[in-house]
């Protein structure tokens, strides 16, 4: 396992007009659950497992999900990351997506909770060839202290790369380090306490498309803070400040539900877990 505290690789393949598992293999703290098919559109959907229940000091993770053409999938977790007290080394996760043409990847994990004295980091990397999509989620909640604060983790850093038939698109590096910072500051989470992101890509995404999306949110908007962003080539980014997990991904939902109507003509997901 080369050290690695859990291992997942996941292949899709489109078979009949049915997504199905084509090679999985996990090993130590990560698996998956068998796919589910939650409408008759053949796009399967696979649960994520950290049997551990949570993320420690030097944990290291490596997840590696390829879709081959035509392939549909949702990938989600099982339930909330939980980073915990982190006193000899920061946990890693690297993942890495490939999308090959016609695929669709939706990846709608639940929220990563830090908790204090947490130190995480997170290396995503997408590599899709023109003709995919991605639907790609995270919502960063810190977790509970004793003394009833916020931000009482050390550090959270996201990096995501997206390539594009080999050109990079898209980079967004994402760090939080209240300690070192005034973390609650205009320019950080400005006196709010959740953040959510959603990145998508497809060759529909146009300033129009971003319009409506607008359009469809803003009557739900209420005291959170959103912004929108055109990729430059084929996609869009969001950003969500907000005070509860619960109204992210109230939002982030409704993102969703639109682009599977409008692209797809498919329901709404429902991917509850308890």
């Amino acid at each position: 396992m080369e050290n690695w505290t859990g291992i997942l690789q996941l292949v899709m393949e489109k078979k009949k007009e049915k997504t199905v598992t084509k090679t999985v293999y996990f090993q130590g703290a990560l698996k998956v659950l068998r796919p589910n098919y939650l409408d008759n559109t053949g796009q399967a959907c696979f649960f994520i497992v950290n049997p551990g229940g949570g993320y420690v000091g030097g944990d290291r993770y490596r997840i590696e999900v390829t879709l081959e053409e035509q392939a549909e999938l949702i990938l989600t977790t099982q339930s909330a990351t939980k980073v915990y007290r982190t006193p000899t080394a920061p946990v890693l996760q690297e993942t890495e997506f490939i999308l090959k043409k016609g695929s669709v990847l939706e990846y709608i994990p639940d929220p990563l909770i830090a908790y204090r004295d947490a130190r995480y980091n997170q290396n995503t990397v997408i590599r899709m060839e023109r003709g995919s999509t991605l639907v790609y989620t995270d919502i960063l909640t810190p977790g509970w202290s004793p003394d009833g604060k916020w931000f009482k983790y050390e550090q959270l850093r996201l990096k995501n790369e997206i390539y594009m038939e080999d050109q990079l698109i898209a980079f967004d590096h994402l760090n939080l380090q209240p300690s070192d910072s005034q973390v609650e500051d205009i320019g950080f989470m400005e006196n709010f306490t959740h953040l959510g992101s959603m990145i998508v890509v497809d060759v529909r995404c146009t300033t129009s498309f971003l319009n409506q999306l607008y359009e469809e949110l803003e009557s739900q908007i209420g005291d959170c803070k959103i912004g929108m962003s055109m990729l430059h080539e084929s996609g869009f980014t969001i950003r969500i400040l907000a005070s509860s997990t619960q109204q992210i991904e109230e939002l982030l939902a409704l993102c969703t539900s639109f682009i599977r109507r409008e692209w797809f003509s498919k329901k709404p997901l429902s991917l509850r877990k308890y």
